[in-house]
């Protein structure tokens, strides 16, 4: 059998070895995934609710275990792997407040004998290629609604995430849900690309563009469902009336947590001449305040760069930002010693004929440029492929209102950043991808609307 070794992102070492899935064993678990659907969809709803009540009650039992284990093979700080699990907890309670309204079949019309309904079936088989940077957000958006929705779930953890994705399945069998209604699939992409040639009924996808387009063009001509959550490249805009000193300690952050590996990271930023130069030198002071170091310690900040590769893509924008006459203010590398440690970067003097301004960058670097005003700023956000986050920081509501309805993103922000709820919707625009998750419609997405016409004989 193949073996997937897991290491540790910090020390490079060696965590363990488990077995992986090939095609045949990918195969034979989508089988059972799709014989166990009827079975599954035929339990009432609130024994489902009941198993997921029981995994919320596991996740708090043993979130401590958890979120080490998360660090481990994700070099997350501590104290963020435990504010990712018990971040989960709200979304639980979400899907389980508001699953029955969404599952209730709606009249629409009744009238002269004739009645329309719109009954929500389950969509059947889901797959789900999930993320490592936040696996238990990420995985839980789908696995969740899913389940509740009476669809079985094929399980891809990110192969930087197993362990915690075998955690995840560990605990849903635990609080009763049949081992052939959630199967979690273990390996790399080989074992994703085994897992596209099933049967299914909808696939659901976090990750790279790159991987998006491939998933895309190999499953369009199949008319699954597909659902694609990608990149980004978030701008926030800081006007005159901001203060720089509250916007430059919140952007920071936003910037750099996480070690910056998220999809909603600050990834640029535009600041309004006049406050530039305070906001820079207050920015830089709270990036030298985050401590860098052993993701186990409570007071780590910035930990390790999940994937190694990834040290070669920040290292590529920093290169192209210097040849290009920008300004750096500290970090620029990486750091010494066994892990894919990485310096917190910032530049400024950016502009967008460089790749920190156009490419993902998904680490802990930063470019910050200067702007005349609105006009301009709202240009340079725009300026991009992709179309997940924006942000203003102002005191004016009703300027911060103008700007943001003229952005092409999904998710939009006034005076705050990188922020998730489970009552919005998570969508993008352009190359951060296609469907949403979270809010009520991402319960209704793992379902399809059936039309029923009802004539009195």
């Amino acid at each position: 059998m193949n073996q997937l070794a897991i290491h540790n992102p910090a020390s490079a070492a060696l965590i363990t070895q488990v077995p992986a899935d090939d095609t045949h064993s990918v195969a034979q678990k989508a089988a059972r995934a799709r014989a166990a659907q009827p079975l599954w969809l035929a339990v009432p709803l609130d024994e489902r609710k009941a198993c997921i009540t029981r995994f919320r009650a596991g996740v708090v039992a043993q979130l401590e275990t958890l979120a080490a284990l998360m660090t481990s093979e994700t070099g997350k700080p501590i104290r963020m792997s435990r504010n990712e699990l018990n971040g989960l907890l709200g979304r639980i309670d979400f899907f389980l407040l508001e699953v029955d309204l969404q599952l209730q079949t709606e009249t629409v019309f009744a009238e002269g004998g004739m009645t329309e309904r719109i009954e929500h079936t389950a969509l059947g088989v889901v797959a789900n290629i999930s993320a490592w940077n936040y696996p238990w957000f990420v995985g839980c958006n789908v696995i969740i609604p899913a389940l509740l929705t009476g669809n079985t779930v094929l399980y891809k953890p990110s192969e930087y995430a197993t362990l915690t994705g075998m955690a995840i399945a560990g605990l849903l069998h635990e609080a009763g849900v049949p081992k052939d209604v959630f199967v979690a699939v273990i390996g790399g992409g080989d074992v994703g690309a085994a897992l596209l040639a099933q049967k299914i009924d909808g696939l659901f996808f976090t990750g790279s563009y790159a991987t998006g387009a491939k998933i895309a063009q190999a499953l369009g001509p199949r008319m699954v469902k597909l659902q694609l959550e990608l990149g980004g490249k978030d701008p926030t805009y800081v006007c005159e009336d901001a203060d720089p000193k509250a916007a430059a300690e919140s952007l920071a952050d936003g910037a750099m947590y996480n070690t910056g590996q998220s999809c909603c990271s600050v990834e640029r930023i535009y600041v309004h001449e006049k406050i530039h130069d305070a906001f820079v030198a207050a920015f830089v002071d709270a990036v030298r305040g985050f401590k860098v170091g052993d993701p186990t310690l409570e007071d780590s900040y910035i930990g390790p760069l999940t994937r190694a590769q990834q040290i070669e893509v920040l290292d590529a924008q920093v290169a192209d930002a210097k040849a290009r006459g920008a300004t750096l203010l500290c970090g620029g590398g990486r750091l010494h010693g066994p892990g894919n440690w990485y310096a917190p970067t910032v530049f400024s003097g950016v502009d967008h004929s460089m790749e920190l301004m156009r490419e993902e960058s998904f680490g802990p670097i930063i470019g910050i440029q200067k702007v005349s005003g609105d006009e301009e700023a709202l240009r340079l956000m725009n300026d991009t492929r992709y179309g997940l986050t924006a942000g203003v920081f102002t005191s004016d509501e009703a300027r911060a209102s103008a700007l943001l309805s003229q952005v092409r993103a999904g998710s939009v922000y006034w005076n705050c950043c990188d922020r998730v709820s489970p009552r919005l919707p998570w969508s993008g625009y352009g190359d951060s991808g296609v469907g949403l998750t979270l809010s009520t419609y991402g319960i209704q997405t793992f379902t399809r609307p059936k039309a029923w016409h009802l004539r009195q004989a």
